[in-house]
């Protein structure tokens, strides 16, 4: 049995083409890098959540993951084949294995297919038809907690939740090895959130499923992942174990979102970070720590000398002052 990670990311970089010819003569810049040497590893089984504010870089990398979006450098893997410039002829049985769930959850069905339809369509594209495809549709309603006569309506005639429910047996119906799923529960009543994050959860458990969420919701991120990457201007600023990192924030930026996160415990004191200032335009981008321009703790090498990498606990992150680490932790990086 391999011990290989299903999914392995190093050195991804992502950039966007902005301007024109125009602002080349002009000397001005000609792209963004959205996604800037970001790495990770994905075990078989395991969630990865990405986290960060709009723009951070979260759906970028995870369209990049899958094919979606070119990475103009860097390495991603899966189940050991290198995937970046892959030929897009050899893309298609891989969508067989890496199933790609969209935010809207009524708008990513097409309007003009009924749900029997929309089931049947994932085994007619790659060509399955060996089976019945009736008794796949019934299998798939089933698995999502769907009675069978929902295959016969149309997306407009669908409750928000309940059409996340047919994205989700769109999305294991070919019994993939992993689900990509941007904001899961958007547009979600809390109470439906819950019950898609617990359908998540048991297909998951019951069929081996990796996951890969991408979400600003933390409620999301606790409910579900192993493991939580937090993104601030295309870089992972903090990843670590989610429950570790929920205890013990270690980036001032992930303590901040962190904050802000309601506390359902009316007697626990709720301490807010409030963040100063706007994100920075990727134009624009700060020196040093890209984050010294909002941070509360910053200090002079915050804006001279970007920090590295480095393991503080069970989690990695690039601070030079870290929250929660004690002074030999902080010293050490201070040091690097």
């Amino acid at each position: 049995m391999t011990t290989e990670p299903l999914l392995s990311v190093s050195e991804l970089r992502v950039r966007f083409r902005i301007g024109g010819m125009m602002s080349a003569l002009a000397g001005r810049r000609t792209e963004i890098e959205a996604v800037s040497g970001v790495g990770f590893t994905l075990e078989r089984g395991q969630t990865l959540a990405l986290v960060g504010e709009s723009g951070s870089g979260k759906t970028t990398l995870a369209r990049a993951v899958d094919g979606l979006q070119p990475a103009a450098s860097g390495s991603i893997r899966f189940e050991g084949r290198e995937l970046r410039d892959l030929p897009k002829k050899d893309w298609k049985p891989l969508r067989r294995k890496m199933s790609m769930m969209f935010q809207d959850p009524v708008g990513s069905l097409s309007p003009r297919l009924s749900v029997r339809s929309l089931l049947a369509e994932p085994f007619a594209i790659h060509g399955l038809s060996g089976r019945s495809l009736e008794a796949e549709v019934e299998r798939l309603l089933a698995l999502v907690g769907l009675p069978r006569d929902f295959a016969d309506r149309y997306p407009h005639q669908l409750s928000g939740g309940q059409a996340r429910r047919v994205g989700v047996a769109r999305a294991v119906a070919l019994d993939p090895e992993l689900i990509i799923a941007d904001e899961p529960t958007a547009g979600l009543d809390a109470s439906i959130q819950g019950e898609v994050l617990n359908l998540l959860n048991d297909l998951r458990d019951r069929m081996g499923l990796s996951m890969l969420i991408i979400t600003h919701n933390l409620h999301v991120v606790r409910q579900i992942a192993d493991r939580m990457a937090v993104m601030y201007l295309g870089r992972f600023v903090e990843e670590g174990e989610t429950e570790a990192i929920f205890r013990a924030p270690h980036h001032p930026y992930t303590a901040a979102l962190l904050s802000a996160n309601p506390e359902p415990d009316p007697d626990k004191v709720h301490n807010r970070i409030a963040l100063p200032a706007e994100v920075p335009s990727l134009l624009d981008r700060p020196s040093g720590c890209e984050f010294h321009t909002r941070c509360p703790f910053a200090q002079a090498i915050c804006r001279t000398q970007a920090p590295a990498p480095s393991p503080v606990g069970s989690s990695r992150l690039t601070c030079h002052f870290p929250l929660n680490a004690g002074p030999s932790a902080v010293e050490a990086i201070a040091a690097s």
